[in-house]
């Protein structure tokens, strides 16, 4: 077995037992970058000198006894909208091409205690508006299942490297299913966490109050020791909640026996691919074999889930993005007259079609006159949608359904019909309105032979359920990567 065929704990565990040196696996994931990179585009920029350099540091931390954690060693990848301290993070924007930060991200930050070696900065969509990685300002990233489509976005970047073994496991960010979705299309395992349960410090905002920082990986293992090692209650973040435990690997276990879970029938619906729909209710099916309690119950408010997203995302994109205007930081438009032409002109050349989409959206909807009629409604609906998913968790452990309707669709198909695009997150947005956490993990593979993901949702601060549902369910199937991973580029 190669190296880059190692989940993250797996390797953490060689390279503590001094089978594989920290250089070693780094060289290896920077081998692999070299040979498929050109094809997959994971990420806006790496720094093999910075990431050996660290990787030489971490060995001696590990020798002397400073790094002790399962993932002390381990090459990583971060998104481009989680700071990280002397290092260019730009969102995929042009309007932050030249931005260093001075800080890393709380996240960031607990990772170096942990000892891991950073990679690089992976693609994502521009301010992590998009579903498809295709809004980038620096280039569209593929799906290592196949060149010709989509890995999902917004942390398509991070799912698609995590596939294609560029890095042995990544930080991504989830507003709307940015974590879930690219995971399900790249067929890999990802988390997003209950709002609140990871720093947002550092993470460039889109939707202040629907942002949450957190991992890809390989397998649930993997995501359920990323996740312990960046969670932490944070005082510099007014939104970070002070857990009992952030033990997280304690819910790996093979045991479903008496858990309740439910199905709901509207996510089973209209629009729905058969595939898709025949491999989410089969992974019901295995669960129940294994002793879950699984029944199907009405989930009201589906439908009124993306309109109240968008609605809020883009109010709230559109006040958090007012602080780009070429003054502070980022890009500056070089011709202009007067400060107003400034900021007109920084504002119209540094974003891109998507975003300024957003932004005019979101200021409409806080416009006098509108706001009552619908940023006052949409987050009315946010509470009842919330009421609904309590009303749920009163009676079932777990939610189980879809990541997405489709599999990864054919590049540049999203973007000719942005509402389509929108539409197929219909199954992970609800997740955080109710500000609560979800797992995507791979449950099988279409016609073509594109990955299928599974969605479980627990509720708030329940993650250990989805862990554990997740885990049991995972021990029934083995990891299976790309071609592309295993043998460089096509």
């Amino acid at each position: 077995m190669s190296i880059l065929e190692l989940t993250a704990v797996e390797l953490g565990k060689k390279i503590k037992d001094k089978e594989i040196t920290v250089v070693e696996a780094t060289k290896a994931a920077l081998e692999q970058i070299k040979a498929v990179e050109s094809d997959v585009h994971g990420y806006v920029s790496y720094d093999e000198e910075s990431a050996l350099k660290r990787a030489e540091e971490v060995q001696k931390g590990i020798n002397d006894g400073t790094y002790t954690g399962p993932l002390a060693g381990v090459p990583m990848a971060i998104k481009d909208n989680i700071c990280t301290k002397g290092y260019t993070t730009t969102c995929s924007s042009k309007i932050l091409e030249n931005f260093v930060p001075t800080y890393s991200a709380q996240a960031v930050e607990n990772l170096i205690k942990e000892g891991v070696v950073f990679l690089g900065k992976t693609n994502m969509d521009e301010f992590a508006m998009g579903s498809t990685t295709e809004t980038s300002a620096y280039g569209v990233t593929k799906n290592p299942w196949d060149l010709e489509k989509v890995p999902g976005g917004s942390s398509g970047g991070s799912a698609a490297a995590v596939a294609a073994n560029e890095c042995f496991m990544a930080l991504g960010s989830d507003t709307g299913g940015s974590i879930r979705q690219p995971a399900s299309y790249c067929g890999v395992t990802g988390i997003k966490p209950t709002y609140g349960t990871v720093s947002r410090y550092g993470l460039i905002a889109y939707g202040s109050s629907l942002d949450q920082i957190g991992p890809l990986a390989k397998d649930v293992t993997d995501c359920a020791t990323l996740l312990e090692a960046i969670a932490s209650h944070d005082e510099k973040d007014s939104t970070s909640v002070r857990l009992e435990s952030y033990d997280f690997t304690s819910a790996l276990k093979d045991d479903v026996k008496g858990m309740k879970i439910g199905i709901p029938k509207d996510y089973f619906g209209e629009g729905l691919d058969e595939e898709v729909k025949e491999a989410v209710l089969a992974a019901a099916k295995t669960l129940e074999e294994k002793g879950a309690i699984v029944e199907e119950f009405d989930l009201g408010l589906v439908e009124y889930a993306i309109p109240a997203y968008y609605v809020i995302a883009a109010a709230e994109a559109s006040s958090n993005l007012s602080r780009f205007d070429g003054v502070k930081y980022g890009y500056r438009a070089k011709d202009y007259e007067g400060l107003h032409n400034m900021y007109k002109k920084t504002r119209s050349e540094g974003f891109g079609a998507e975003v300024k989409r957003r932004i005019m959206l979101g200021s409409f909807v806080l416009s006098s006159g509108y706001y009552d009629a619908y940023y006052l409604k949409a987050l009315r609906t946010k509470a009842l949608i919330k009421k609904e998913f309590d009303k749920a968790f009163e009676k079932y452990d777990v939610i189980l359904g879809p990541v997405a309707p489709t599999t990864a669709p054919k590049l540049g198909d999203s973007l000719s019909d942005p509402i389509k695009m929108y539409l197929g997150d219909i199954y992970t947005i609800s997740v955080n309105l109710a500000g609560l956490p979800g797992i995507s993990l791979p449950c099988g593979k279409d016609k073509n032979g594109m990955p299928i993901g599974l969605q479980l949702i627990g509720d708030c601060f329940n993650e250990k359920k989805i862990i554990q549902a997740a885990y049991t369910f995972e021990q029934t199937r083995a990891y299976e990567a790309p071609a592309i991973a295993k043998g460089g580029a096509k």
